[in-house]
């Protein structure tokens, strides 16, 4: 008895002792402030009083400050509090940007003054210096909008301010569209709470102030005039009112190169950050290598850059393993949570569906968690042959290492989708994991076969019967796997869309024993069987699923009205909306990649594989009716000095203008086509006399005379035009090519 009594003393202590062990709850902001994001990872409770600074309820935003101290709570439900209440908060931390709280309750305790606004620079606001405070800010209005929330449909405003330093995004609770648009352009005092854009890592790449009401904003200096009583100005002439002011410093990084596109960018990563460069450099740089980089920050859209970079490469070698993702991973940004993956080394697993080469670039397209992507190789800049495509048979399954990009599609928010795509550093890393599946029915069919053979012998007549029963199972098997591999062959040979799209329909009827079956395009045609009476049957219909967006479209099938629903509906359905949206997506991804094939993308004209291809179609034509045509070479004088003056950008808009006067110059069967750098070609397939073709080179000369103005710049610009006319100059391609570059450096040396 003694022992037993004894024991439980001894229990009874170590109770008491674990429990005076575990801390208690975070009583304070200031306890809460003084957390990292190493601590507040934790959970950590908390239960603390502080003051509203703003609050938000239909979004679960609410900033609470103390004094100087201040803090971002997400609340557990949707409750609005006025700028003022004094309320108790309980929860846990969380890391995010700077320690959060996640709120079980939020009590209102009482109604206090609310805490007072400090002035505030860009700068202390883009170094996050205030964050979460109520803060004043001088800036002008540039623009201001209406914004309706997706799922509250609530109206609010957001306006973009323009302050010292920088680009401020405000959002103001007010439904007053009238009232918001009359502040463009006036100078104003804002006050609201502070806080970030932030990027899939919560990095930040922007400034954000929350509102709480019109009164927030007082006006400075009202705008001189309304922007719409300003005159009109000419479309070619808007640039006469450019001006910009650029005081940003210059900044140092450090990482290891995992990407490098030489005179285009470079990616470095170093632990869990990572950072894309812009950069002319051409030097060879070695992937794995740490380097120092400098360069301007610059952010868009929530995307992170440097730009201008230059690299000094340490040479030691210290490479990144990639990070194996899932779709998922990669495809959402979090809310609040640094686990994203944007310009990170990563791998991931997928099915390939198609793959296409052109002039620029290779590009898989490859399906993972039912989801699609694109990993992308880009052809070494300046090498005079392309690299054999990596060929690799479809349905193959890859593991695919590279860069991970997002699709610009506009703004990306934490918590939405962000379709990805991964750049490849070189075929090494596409690697397959398992070849594609054998659809080998014959093999399937000499199994069963001898299956039921077996049952013949040990069944007798039963036997027999199961043999036909089995025998016209595996036929309509077999039928209906042959007829989807036929289906997605003519998906990767580019077969017109209708008949892939009226192949499926009809494969849907063969599963449902005749049942009708068509298939709606969204916005487009009615492809398939469908009655004309639809009241006499029971009709069951699938969206097409798409990639982002509305769905592509709608799959019907008319039943009979006294069957009960069956699991092979659905499937019937299930598979003919999964080929139907491969097909529309691949069709649509095809005829994208086909067009940038095609055309030169600065200038909007034909590229040089374009022309060989006209030349050499039209060629064979004037061979077959004895016919002929014009062949002029173009180049642009002194391009060089101009890029070297101005920059490149604005030689980029000079080539675009020039392009542009030489299309008006021409018919609407004359192909204008970019050679190159500042090259062009002309190809006049229909022409009666060499005279004709002087006279549209000369106008081509002409066209050149009036002054460029670019950026508030004027250039000059002039051009060398060359000529040739077949059979009489050459009757190939070569000897037409050389003959009117030969005419067109007569001219040029002569000086016009």
């Amino acid at each position: 008895m003694k022992q037993s009594i004894q024991a439980l003393v001894i229990v009874i202590g170590l109770a008491l002792a674990a429990s005076a062990a575990e801390p208690g709850p975070l009583t304070t902001l200031q306890a809460i402030h003084a957390l990292t994001n190493a601590d507040a990872s934790h959970a950590i409770p908390v239960a603390f009083e502080a003051t509203v600074a703003y609050s938000r309820g239909y979004d679960k935003l609410l900033f609470l400050q103390d004094g100087d101290i201040a803090l971002y709570v997400r609340p557990p439900v949707n409750t609005p509090f006025a700028p003022g209440d004094r309320v108790l908060v309980r929860g846990v931390t969380q890391a995010s940007f700077r320690p959060i709280v996640i709120g079980k309750s939020v009590t209102l305790l009482r109604h206090d003054l609310p805490p007072k606004s400090v002035p505030a620079t860009f700068n202390e606001l883009i170094r996050a210096e205030l964050d979460a405070r109520l803060v004043t800010v001088h800036a002008t209005i540039r623009a201001a909008d209406m914004l309706v929330g997706p799922s509250t449909g609530v109206l609010s405003g957001r306006m973009q301010l323009i302050a010292d330093g920088g680009h401020i995004e405000a959002y103001v609770d007010s439904g007053d569209a009238q009232a918001l648009e009359g502040l463009l352009d006036a100078e104003v005092s804002i006050t609201g709470a502070a806080a970030g854009k932030f990027d899939d890592k919560m990095q930040q790449t922007g400034v954000v102030l929350y509102v709480s009401s019109l009164e927030n904003i007082k006006i400075v200096k009202r705008a001189y005039a309304s922007p719409w009583s300003l005159p009109i100005t000419p479309m070619d002439r808007i640039l006469i009112a450019y001006d910009i002011r650029d005081f940003t410093p210059r900044v140092r990084v450090a990482g290891t190169i995992t990407y490098y596109q030489p005179g285009a960018a470079i990616v470095l990563q170093d632990g869990a950050k990572s950072l894309w460069i812009a950069t002319h450099t051409r030097e060879p740089l070695q992937i794995g290598d740490r380097v120092d980089a400098t360069g301007f920050p610059d952010a868009h859209e929530r995307l992170l850059t440097l730009t201008d970079g230059e690299i000094q490469d340490s040479h030691v070698f210290k490479p990144v393993e990639p990070h194996l993702a899932t779709w998922q991973q990669l495809g959402f940004w979090s809310n609040n949570m640094p686990v994203g993956h944007l310009y990170d080394l990563v791998s991931i697993d997928g099915q390939v569906v198609t793959e296409v080469r052109e002039a620029s670039q290779d590009e898989y397209v490859l399906a993972a968690d039912g989801r699609l992507f694109t990993a992308i190789y880009r052809h070494p800049g300046g090498s005079d042959s392309i690299p054999a495509m990596k060929e690799i048979p479809i349905g193959s399954r890859v593991r695919v290492s590279g860069i991970c990009t997002i699709v610009e599609s506009g703004t990306i928010n934490p918590g939405e989708e962000a379709p990805f795509n991964i750049l490849l550093r070189s075929f090494d890393d596409l690697a397959v994991i398992a070849k594609p599946p054998l659809w080998n029915i014959r093999n399937i069919l000499i199994l069963l076969v001898g299956l039921l053979l077996s049952l013949l012998l040990a069944a007798g007549a039963r036997g027999w019967a199961l043999d036909r029963k089995f025998r016209g199972q595996t036929a309509e098997l077999a039928y209906v796997e042959r007829r989807r591999s036929r289906i997605l062959e003519d998906i990767n040979n580019a077969c017109p869309l209708a008949e892939i799209i009226e192949q499926i329909t009809e494969l849907v009827s063969f599963k449902l024993k005749g049942a009708p079956c068509w298939c709606q395009i969204a916005d487009g045609a009615q492809l398939g069987n469908c009655p004309p009476k639809l009241t006499a049957f029971r009709i069951v219909q699938q969206d097409i699923p798409a990639r982002t967006g509305p769905p592509h479209g709608t799959i019907f099938v008319a039943l009979d009205p006294l069957t009960e629903p069956r699991p092979i509906d659905s499937e019937a359905l299930n598979m003919a909306t999964s080929l139907s949206a491969l097909a529309i997506e691949t069709r649509r991804l095809y005829t994208d990649l086909r067009r940038r094939s095609e055309f030169d993308l600065l200038t909007d004209t034909h590229n040089r594989f374009s022309l060989d291809k006209r030349l050499d179609a039209l060629i064979v034509e004037a061979r077959r009716t004895a016919g002929i045509f014009g062949f002029i070479y173009i180049d642009l004088d002194e391009f060089k000095q101009i890029n070297d003056r101005y920059g490149h950008h604005v030689g980029d808009l000079f080539l675009q203008e020039a392009a542009l006067r030489m299309k008006r110059q021409l018919r609407s069967h004359d192909l204008l086509a970019r050679q190159g750098g500042d090259e062009f070609a002309v190809l006049v397939p229909v022409v009666r006399s060499r005279a004709e073709v002087e006279e549209i080179a000369a106008r081509l000369e002409r066209c050149m005379d009036g002054p460029f103005v670019i950026e508030g710049y004027t250039v000059y610009g002039s051009a060398s035009v060359g000529i040739a006319l077949y059979p009489d100059d050459g009757e190939t391609k070569d000897a037409l090519l050389k003959t009117a570059d030969a005419a067109m450096y007569k001219v040029k040396h002569a000086g016009r």
